[in-house]
């Protein structure tokens, strides 16, 4: 399936802004994070909720968010306000909706309809926005997970194991010593291996404990080793760890660019499996070695275009 262009979009890291807080809004722009998801769920109140839109709206119109991915975190449709949501902040739109509490495929088809219909009404690129899902805050959500990339604005799948705890009537979701109870870590493992499987980005949840900055550094190591390519951040004191392990290190670079000269020496010579610096290494070790160096160059191109920015400015 081709999915919306935002597929392939540099995405280490996701940071929250609650809506119509222009402070918080100021101080994420001036910030490294990948992309900014204003909030018009659970940062606002009922009957905040339609001034916040407004707001939101008018900062997609007038705000530069120069390389940063504008992100709009929407109610859910079965609530008073997603409907309206996506109306009014379609007329300028951001580049991705985070829709959170997702159950079934219906639901993401009735979003793609209504964003299809505004982006008709406003002369809008067809296609173009993308769905970034919390897909496992509801018990039904973990069921249907591998169906969600059938819709093609999905771009990315996140978890949540806190509206999930709460579905549940569960009174924690982690150990003391901070990791998962079972129930979580099966959909971190469900998320990423459905996130694979549909060809879209797999997107880590939120570490909620904004002073444990060594369990948020070895939480974001651990997804990223086992393949997620970004997280979600809610506090700035985040952002610049989770950037930093979803990036390739030095080492890891020099050791991949040594890699491919070598397996450019053994396929010259018919040989696709040799020994390399003391380990045997064949197909799969290019593919990883490929992949981790064209993602350097990706976060090369989007620091370079940065600070092309911010020379501007």
């Amino acid at each position: 399936m081709n999915h919306s262009p935002g597929v392939d979009r540099l995405r280490r890291s996701a940071h929250f802004v609650p809506g119509a807080n222009e402070k918080m809004l100021s101080k994420a722009l001036a910030s490294n994070a990948d992309g900014l998801v204003l909030d018009l769920e659970d940062a606002v109140t009922p009957k905040r909720k339609d001034e916040t839109r407004e707001i939101v709206a008018g900062w997609l119109r007038d705000v530069s968010f120069g390389s940063q991915e504008r992100i709009v975190r929407m109610n859910p449709l079965d609530t008073p306000w997603g409907n309206e949501d996506l109306r009014v902040t379609m007329r300028h739109p951001p580049d991705a909706y985070v829709v959170p509490k997702v159950s079934n495929l219906s639901e993401l088809e009735r979003i793609d309809e209504i964003v299809t219909r505004c982006e008709n009404e406003h002369g809008h690129p067809q296609g173009d926005v993308g769905l970034i899902l919390v897909s496992t805050e509801t018990p039904a959500g973990v069921l249907n997970l591998p169906t969600f990339t059938d819709c093609r604005r999905v771009i990315a799948l996140s978890w949540g194991a806190e509206d999930l705890s709460s579905a549940l009537g569960a009174p924690r979701n982690r150990l003391p010593d901070g990791t998962y109870l079972d129930i979580y870590r099966h959909c971190h493992t469900h998320t990423l291996l459905c996130a694979a499987a549909g060809g879209v980005q797999p997107l880590d949840t939120v570490f909620t404990d904004i002073r444990d900055l060594q369990g948020l550094r070895e939480e974001c190591l651990r997804s990223a080793w086992s393949g997620y390519t970004g997280k979600i951040t809610i506090h700035p004191s985040q952002i610049d760890i989770v950037n930093e392990a979803f990036s390739p290190s030095t080492e890891e670079i020099e050791t991949c660019t040594r890699l491919l000269e070598a397996f450019e020496i053994a396929r010259a010579q018919g040989r696709m499996a040799f020994s390399f610096e003391g380990r045997m290494v064949d197909v799969p070790h290019l593919t990883r070695a490929q992949k981790l160096i064209a993602r350097h160059h990706q976060i090369e191109a989007q620091l370079s275009h940065r600070n092309v920015e911010g020379a501007e400015h």
